[in-house]
């Protein structure tokens, strides 16, 4: 079993913003016994825990956590085979703390598909399902097979489908609520080193296929490696674009009845010639956060080569610590892009990070 370590853990070395100030405690758990003998030590102590992952969705205060901080850092994994709609189907089943794009990389290096287009995006496996990550048209809820899960109430250890956890666009029954932790995850694969069908466009030229049709999974994943490192999407300690959380906000989805308006206000600012990035979505249609950041005059490194956070250089939707960044600059620059877009197109940008003792303005 871990055992805590003493007050003033600084939380930003668990954080890919390097950024959050002390926890009164920490609890390194290596495999899923000490992560569950450690959350339920804590619970029955009356002590608040904040659970750490790969720390790549984190935004922590400078005053950082009035409590103990548990790391998750269970890791390997095995594969199977189940049947899946009547079908004899592998499928990889991981540790919650396993670095997800480790992972990634030893499907694909062991002739599976399926996980490729979600190739390089940091934190851990058992984050995934949280906040359900997609990436190049491809996202958790197309691939999860199941979620093992400490139900903290009653100390219960289950699988549970990935029906329980109503994954909708980057969010679950899991985000924002802290009733159960992730022990494990499971996902399905492909056979045939063959991709999952290939959805994005930008994909697709860079392949030099067809929307919809599939490719070789390994070279499907240095595409999307590639693609992500030119948006500073791939962590690189000496490089401070990726200094981030990744995107930082969440593609808006407008109500259909709103369109028209916000269209309207678009045209006005940056000309009606202008083509507008648009998606069918559930509840309406969703908007490109990124074009939005950038027509509301956030441009890439906003807002100066002097400031310790900073728009991507790279990318308008990652904000980033350049090296001498507080939480509070981060807070106040994504409070500034937000209200920025809201104020000039009448949309209103959502963070995609989890908050610990801070909020937007």
């Amino acid at each position: 079993m871990s055992n805590p370590q003493p007050t003033g853990v600084r939380l930003a070395d668990f954080t890919t913003l390097r950024l959050g100030g002390p926890a009164r405690a920490l609890r390194r758990c290596p495999d899923a016994e000490s992560l569950i003998a450690a959350v339920t030590e804590c619970d029955r102590a009356g002590e608040p825990v904040l659970l750490i992952g790969g720390g790549s969705n984190l935004v922590i205060s400078d005053d950082g956590f009035d409590g103990t901080a548990v790391t998750v850092e269970s890791s390997g994994w095995e594969y199977g085979t189940d049947l899946r709609d009547g079908v004899a189907t592998s499928y990889v089943t991981a540790e919650a703390g396993t670095d997800w794009d480790t992972l990634v990389a030893a499907t694909v290096a062991d002739g599976y598909g399926g996980l490729e287009c979600l190739s390089g995006i940091p934190g851990a496996a058992g984050t995934t399902p949280v906040q359900n990550v997609g990436a190049y048209g491809v996202e958790v809820a197309d691939v999860l097979r199941g979620v093992r899960l400490l139900d903290r109430a009653g100390g219960e250890v289950s699988w549970v489908d990935p029906s329980w956890l109503q994954l909708a666009y980057r969010t679950s029954r899991l985000k924002g609520h802290d009733d159960h932790v992730v022990l494990g995850v499971s996902f399905w694969l492909n056979d045939d080193a063959v991709s999952a069908p290939i959805a994005y466009r930008e994909l697709a030229r860079e392949l030099g296929v067809e929307p919809g049709q599939r490719a070789d999974a390994a070279l499907v994943r240095a595409r999307v490696l590639g693609l992500r490192a030119g948006k500073g999407m791939v962590l690189d300690p000496a490089d401070h674009d990726t200094w981030s959380a990744g995107s930082f906000f969440t593609n808006p989805i407008v109500p259909a009845a709103d369109l028209p308006d916000i269209l309207a206000r678009i045209a006005a600012r940056v000309g009606a010639e202008t083509s507008v990035p648009q998606f069918p979505a559930d509840g309406g249609v969703k908007l490109s956060a990124g074009w939005l950041i950038e027509r509301a005059g956030f441009v890439r490194g906003f807002p100066g080569d002097d400031a310790p956070a900073r728009l991507s250089t790279k990318h308008t939707l990652a904000l980033t610590n350049r090296g001498s960044a507080t939480t509070a600059d981060l807070v106040a620059l994504a409070t500034t892009v937000r209200d920025g877009v809201r104020d000039a197109f009448g949309v209103q940008l959502h963070p995609e990070p989890v908050f610990v003792g801070c909020a937007l303005g």
